[in-house]
């Protein structure tokens, strides 16, 4: 069972409305005699208030519903389509917000339905041939009526608009729309990122435009083509009853006679005046003729005259027509012979022969019948003219609901779903919590794939927000672990986790052979000896002392605590080149601390230093190079004890 939600509802209760003031002010005005049509009030004023489609439907169906008053009304339904289109046109141009305004469109509107309008009558409604100055002078003649229905029409609909609350208008705009209005940025954005060739507007506007004239063609063609051949059996029909007649008034015993004398035949010319009653009967039969067919042609036995053409006498010989060539042996023959449409000299013609047999059997002549086909053109073209006339208004009628559709259930959702998700901003918590606000007021409602589509996106996001607040606070964390797993508590330095990650990346570059950098180690002095004097709270401020000290040479991201009373400098790149210059600015700054007396203890930092390059051929892995720079240092610790003099 079908479920109408409310919006369709609404949608075709307006439409009702709108088609029942088009009916009844037509009604009306035919009663009281007016000399304008007023039947499309209804159309204007629901296409100003509910835009296209509402006015299309109601300029469509009020036409149909017309027809059964006068059936001529349904080939109009175009006109009353096309009054919609403008007024919705120039109701969203702002032409119906002024009074001065309206009075531009009157004209403009009535020169269009009063042109189409003519068309229709002179090529659907009227028959014979169409001349352009009889078109001209129908249209002046129509004009003046188009411009006083159409300004009534236009200015009744403008004044009942302006007392209409707001908020009823309000309603009217949101008619077909499936989602919450959009913002003048957001509609100017999706318009501006939609407009090019290969938008799926674009392809999908032109899919359907071009099955629906494909349709109408074909649906055109179809209907020319049953109706020109079931005239066709209709002039067939009529004509072979004719011709039965005129071989009726035959007497075939009485045909060698009539060739031989003619006119001076007894009962001749009471025959010939049969036939030109029976041509007379109908105003399509063009010539009539009776021949006897022999092998030197045709022998005429009967011939009528004709404004233009005089009758052949009888006895005379006629040379065969090209096209009865192919059946000469069945004329030979008496055989009868199928009808032919020709369209020669004596114009566009259906011809019958029909054979006259005596009561032996034996065919002595023939009858024959040119039956004029020149209306059936006429027909014709007012036939198809109908047929457009009625499928231009129902094509417009379905490409507007096509196009309508595809924009509000389809293209809108689908760009602003992708301008929110193109224009989130992860700049702040706030800042996204206003994006996820933003799409959720959307409010896509198509009760199809697309809300479906656009129900996960709202998920999607608003989880992906909560993932990434986690995943934030947890790469946070991580890397406070981090910090502290590569971080000495007590100097803030890098710890020995740090100085092995750092040694194994030398280890992959002796094994790739571009490795280049040195060694420094650093062994504090005293520290036993300022813990036990004054306490390990400032051995331990001793330590920090001797990592600035050393952070204040080599730079704190090259120098690793590595042990108690250990730090590890490690040099690579430019200030690999300065590394002599370094060491000797440490042991320099190391004695010029011991030697200043004003510095309590745990102030003069001591150091043995050494100090190993990386050497190519020598090395196998920065072990190596740790273990001469460890041993270099122990010798210069033994140097300066050796001495010391405190």
């Amino acid at each position: 069972m079908v479920k109408f939600d409310k919006p369709a509802l609404k949608l075709a209760g307006i439409c009702v409305a709108g088609i029942t003031l088009n009916v009844v002010f037509s009604l009306v005005v035919q009663a009281l005699g007016l000399p304008v049509y007023f039947d499309t009030f209804g159309t204007v004023f629901i296409a100003v208030l509910g835009g296209y489609v509402p006015g299309i439907a109601v300029g469509f169906f009020t036409n149909l519903i017309s027809a059964k008053f006068h059936i001529e009304e349904m080939y109009f339904g175009f006109v009353n389509i096309l009054v919609a289109i403008l007024s919705a046109y120039f109701a969203h141009k702002g032409y119906y917000k002024k009074f001065s305004k309206v009075f531009m469109i009157i004209p403009a509107t009535a020169l269009a339905t009063g042109f189409f309008g003519s068309v229709i009558e002179e090529f659907a409604i009227s028959t014979g041939t169409v001349k352009f100055a009889d078109f001209v002078q129908h249209f002046l003649q129509k004009f003046p009526v188009e411009l006083l229905d159409k300004g009534l029409a236009i200015l009744t609909a403008f004044f009942l608009i302006k007392i209409i609350p707001l908020g009823i208008k309000n309603e009217f705009r949101l008619i077909g729309k499936m989602q919450a209005p959009l913002s003048k940025e957001m509609r100017k954005a999706i318009n501006t990122n939609t407009a090019f060739a290969s938008s799926l507007r674009t392809k999908m506007v032109f899919n359907l435009m071009s099955i629906t004239l494909l349709v109408a063609v074909f649906i055109c063609s179809i209907s020319y083509a049953l109706y020109t051949e079931s005239t066709k059996k209709e002039h067939i029909r009529i004509a072979d009853g004719m011709i039965t007649m005129v071989a009726n008034a035959i007497n075939p015993y009485r045909v060698d006679e009539f060739i031989e004398r003619g006119h001076q035949a007894e009962g001749y010319n009471e025959v010939e005046r049969e036939l030109y009653k029976i041509r007379a009967s109908n105003s399509d039969i063009k010539f009539i003729y009776v021949y006897k067919i022999m092998e030197d042609g045709c022998h005429v036995v009967f011939d009528l005259d004709t404004a233009n053409l005089p009758a052949s006498p009888p006895g005379d010989i006629l040379d065969f027509d090209e096209e009865f060539y192919e059946d000469l042996d069945d004329l030979f023959a008496g055989r009868p012979i199928a009808p032919k449409i020709s369209n020669g000299q004596f114009g566009y013609l259906l011809t019958i022969y029909k054979p006259v047999y005596n009561y032996t059997g034996k065919c002595v002549c023939y009858a024959g019948i040119d039956f004029s086909m020149e209306q059936l053109n006429e027909y014709g073209r007012t036939f198809i003219s109908k047929v457009i006339a009625l499928l231009a208004g129902a094509v417009v009628f379905i490409l507007a609901l096509g196009l309508s559709f595809i924009e509000n259930n389809i293209i809108l959702p689908v760009n602003t779903m992708a301008y929110c998700a193109k224009n989130f901003a992860y700049d702040s918590e706030t800042a996204r919590e206003s994006n996820i606000e933003r799409i959720k007021s959307l409010e896509i409602k198509t009760n199809d794939e697309i809300e479906n589509l656009y129900s996960a996106f709202v998920k999607t996001t608003s989880d992906s927000m909560h993932y990434f607040e986690n995943l934030k606070r947890a790469k946070i964390q991580v890397a406070v672990m981090d910090e502290l797993a590569h971080k000495d508590a007590l100097t803030g330095l890098k710890n020995k986790t740090a100085y092995v990650e750092k040694t194994a990346q030398f280890d992959a570059d002796i094994e790739e052979g571009k490795a280049e950098f040195a060694i420094i180690m650093i062994d504090v002095n005293f520290l036993k000896k300022v813990n036990d004097t004054y306490g390990h709270e400032y051995g331990n401020i001793y330590l920090i002392n001797a990592g600035e000290l050393v952070c204040s040479v080599f730079g704190a991201d090259n120098v690793y605590r590595v042990g108690g009373d250990e730090f590890v400098a490690v040099l690579d790149g430019e200030i690999l080149n300065r590394c002599d210059e370094l060491v000797t600015n440490l042991r320099g700054t190391i004695e010029k601390l011991r030697a200043d007396t004003k510095l309590e203890a745990w102030e003069k930092v001591s150091a043995a230093v050494g100090v190993a390059y990386y050497e190519a051929g020598v090395d196998t892995c920065a072990e190596d190079v740790f273990k001469r720079a460890d041993a270099l240092m122990y010798e210069n610790k033994l140097a300066m004890k050796a001495t010391r003099r405190d």
